[in-house]
This record gives structure tokens, C-alpha cells and sequence, in this order.
């Protein structure tokens, strides 16, 4: 008898750089390549969604263009991922958090506050986050390593994939 994996390709919601999404159980919510870049999960238990925001930068008065894409920013990112939770029933003083990512992917003598860009997201998101009441359950946070996150709507793990180091759950 052939065993069929628990999730298949299609059950797994894949969210790209500088873009949000939304998963329900039993399905997972993916994004790779976080290296500066954050990847943070609002996650409802109860109603077993979450939303997963791949986030490039701290703060949207960075942008130039006022046609922005919000999806890039920490601050217009987890904005809209709140609204949209709750439009799919989600109470607010439930949502909870996880995050992966932020890490200082290059060295630079200069001491540059600019070039922290990983820091610095993450910094951004326990703000905002904290401003919601959201509390952050866990992290993987900092370093100079890259990783590729995948949530389980199902039980509210977060995988976590380094190269060279494997995977852990939070």
C-alpha cells in the first residue's frame, strides 16, 4: 500500500518576497529566501488561520513612490494582514506571533545604522506587533544566515530550514 504524504505540493501556500498571505488548516504557508528580510505569522489558534507576511523593510515612509507596493513595508504589511484576519473572522486578542529572519547578511565597518536592514525589521515588527498587543510566541531572529519558514496551520509550528544547520520548530 502507498502512504501519501500528510501535505502535498498542493496544500502548501507559498508567499513571495514582499507579499502576504492567508492559510487555513489543514494547509501550510511557505516563504523562502529570508535573509534580511523578515517572515512573520499571525496566527489565530481557535480558528486555525494564519497569515504570513514576507517583509523587505522596516518602515513605508522609506518608499519613494506613494503607489507602493504596502506588501514591503512592516508597517502597511501587518496592517493590512490585520484587517484581512479579521474579515475572515479572526478576533484580534487572539492573534499571536512567530518570525524568522532579520539577519545581517554583510559586514560593514562603518558602523552605517542604514546597512542594518535585517535588525532593523525586526526591530520595526515588535514595535508595531506590540502596539496591536500581539505577542510574539517565538523567534529566529539575527545571525547571517538565510532561512526558508513554513507554517502549520494545523498546529501553529513554525519550520524553520538554515542551509548547513537543518531545521528547527518553534
Amino acid at each position: 500500500m502507498t502512504r501519501l504524504p500528510l501535505h502535498d505540493a498542493n496544500h502548501i501556500v507559498k508567499v513571495g518576497m514582499a507579499d502576504w498571505k492567508i492559510a487555513v488548516a489543514p494547509d501550510l504557508i511557505r516563504t523562502s529566501g529570508l535573509g534580511s528580510c523578515v517572515g512573520v505569522v499571525l496566527y489565530d489558534s481557535m480558528k486555525k488561520i494564519a497569515a504570513l507576511a514576507h517583509i523587505m523593510l522596516p518602515d513605508s515612509s522609506l518608499a519613494r513612490n506613494k503607489a507602493m507596493n504596502r506588501a514591503k513595508f512592516a508597517d502597511t504589511a501587518l496592517e493590512d494582514v490585520i484587517v484581512a484576519l479579521q474579515k475572515k473572522g479572526s478576533d484580534k486578542r487572539r492573534l499571536q506571533a512567530k518570525m524568522a529572519g532579520g539577519a545581517q547578511m554583510f559586514s560593514f565597518s562603518s558602523g552605517n545604522d542604514l546597512m542594518r536592514i535585517g535588525p532593523r525589521n525586526r526591530e520595526a515588527i515588535v514595535k508595531i506587533l506590540s502596539s496591536y498587543h500581539i505577542p510574539i510566541l517565538a523567534e529566529d531572529t539575527g545571525g547571517n544566515k538565510g532561512r526558508t519558514i513554513t507554517f502549520h496551520t494545523e498546529t501553529g509550528e513554525l519550520h524553520i530550514r538554515t542551509i548547513h544547520e537543518g531545521e528547527t520548530i518553534i
